[in-house]
């Protein structure tokens, strides 16, 4: 039981659910109703067979990061530690390249069909990333930030580019696919911002830690004060969006999605900012970040709304 515990931690299970989670709702709640009466066949099929690559290759990137940072964990998060504790480093890295590996035959077998293989290039470069930001990206300033934030809106939109004819989106013949593409951008884009908010805010609860073993994170080079200044943005563009979002719902006459955007998405946003401006110790900064996983929960469940 403890090393099955272990495992679900090393992998990051929440995570991994959010991620499903969110492809899925992109799938039932937005894709098929915008072509509804459009789908090719064995369209079901192949969106699990891409749910489940993302989820093994996001666990796969899981399992290498906590490998090269067993030594910060050590500081930052001892009673979390799962590398050299519950599971070696030799099966660690083991898994690693088992599931990143089994992520991308799962690729493979979502295509379409073998012009689609930029979908297995993408997704074989999402692997290398994560190793390259566990062994180096994570300790360097801002990039690594960066780096996940983008990973994390491509797991919204992948969907998106399995589902595509490059062809006639080159030419925009298909009006179904821009009307696509409008909401995959809409969600990476606040996943992304979010995203770039929460490791920001993380890099200041590790900061221990991470200044012990040389990595250069913004809070470690410009300080505490700057970096929330930096997530403080990051927010602020996220709430013009999110504004942007609400007023066009008022137009629409869409009074449940509006209030569900306001109370459950501006509303916490706007308790998170007055939160870091109060924020001190590293416990604080800790439950902020926890704070914007709600916030992102919030967003991800108002695709429901496109539904009907």
């Amino acid at each position: 039981m403890q090393l099955l515990l272990g495992f679900s931690r090393l992998i990051r299970l929440p995570n991994l659910l959010f991620i499903a989670l969110a492809q899925s709702l992109f799938q039932l709640a937005i894709y098929e109703p915008v072509y509804a009466g459009h789908i090719p066949e064995g369209d079901s099929v192949r969106f699990m067979w891409l749910l489940l690559a993302s989820v093994l290759i996001a666990a796969g990137g899981y399992v290498i990061n906590d490998y090269f940072d067993v030594n910060i964990d050590e500081v930052n998060k001892p009673d979390a530690l799962v590398v050299d504790k519950i599971i070696g480093r030799r099966w660690a890295m083991a898994w690693h390249f088992l599931l990143s590996s089994a992520g991308l035959v799962c690729t493979a077998l979502a295509m379409q069909s073998p012009w689609q293989g930029y979908l297995l290039l993408m997704n074989l470069a999402c692997v290398v990333l994560l190793w390259f930001y566990s062994t180096r990206f994570k300790k360097s300033f801002l990039l690594g930030n960066f780096l996940i934030a983008l990973l994390v809106a491509w797991s919204i939109l992948v969907v998106f580019v399995a589902k595509i004819d490059p062809v006639g989106w080159a030419y925009g013949t298909d009006f179904r696919q821009l009307r696509l593409y409008r909401f995959a951008a809409l969600y990476a884009c606040f996943a992304f911002l979010a995203t770039l908010a929460r490791e920001l805010i993380k890099d200041v609860e590790d900061m221990e830690g991470d200044r012990r073993y040389g990595c250069r994170t913004l809070p470690i080079v410009w300080g505490i004060g700057v970096a929330r200044f930096i997530a403080l943005v990051w927010v602020s563009l996220l709430l013009l969006l999110l504004v942007g979002v609400l007023v066009y719902l008022l137009q629409l006459n869409y009074w449940v999605a509006f209030l569900f955007g306001f109370v459950l998405i501006l509303l916490p946003l706007l308790d998170w900012i007055r939160r870091l401006q109060k924020a001190v110790t590293p416990s604080d900064f800790g439950k902020l970040s926890r704070y914007v996983k709600w916030i992102l929960l919030a967003g991800i469940l108002s695709m429901v709304f496109f539904y009907f």
